[in-house]
């Protein structure tokens, strides 16, 4: 009897201890999902290598993630949605067609790519779960997202998107 009491004490204690973020990681709120992670690193590292970066964009007259409020203005329920989208997308298409000839920026764009990795898998079973609802709004804004993308050649996005990395990061912070 004691020991199914230790073992359940400790199975809540474990389970407590997996709630809490651990050091340097904030929870976010994407609707009903909460996802930690630690955006200090994401952003250490990519403000480490956004001047090479950004320095490597061609075209600086379009954006593909800030095209007239992409990201602003959307319900609370959609978020999840277009946050899933978007580390999908950045998962998937962006940090593969990022490749420099400096080891330094490809070793970051690796450990920042690892990190939305890591969110994108928290993420999707959000979306498993069906606690991340993709209304008209969020799939009408990644549509446009996508559009801008693919409207340039492969490497020219990949590029101009990991440059604007710090506004998905600073519209996930702000709708925190």
């Amino acid at each position: 009897m004691k020991g199914s009491h230790l073992l359940l004490c400790l199975l809540s204690m474990s389970c407590w201890l997996n709630l809490l973020p651990t050091a340097g990681n904030k929870i976010f709120h994407f609707g009903p999902c909460r996802i930690s992670m630690s955006v200090t690193e994401i952003r250490s590292g990519f403000t480490a290598i956004k001047a090479n970066i950004q320095a490597r964009d061609p075209i600086r007259t379009l954006s593909i993630l800030s095209y007239p409020h992409s990201l602003h203005k959307l319900k609370s329920l959609d978020r999840c949605c277009i946050t899933h989208h978007l580390f999908n997308f950045y998962v998937d298409k962006v940090f593969k067609h990022c490749k420099t000839e400096d080891s330094f920026v490809n070793r970051k764009i690796s450990s920042i790519a690892n990190s939305f990795l890591s969110v994108k898998r928290k993420l999707g079973q959000c979306h498993e779960q069906n606690k991340c609802v993709c209304g008209e709004e969020s799939t009408e804004k990644f549509k446009q997202i996508l559009a801008n993308y693919e409207g340039l050649n492969v490497t020219s996005a990949a590029i101009k998107s990991l440059g604007e990395l710090d506004i998905l990061l600073d519209w996930m912070e702000k709708s925190r």
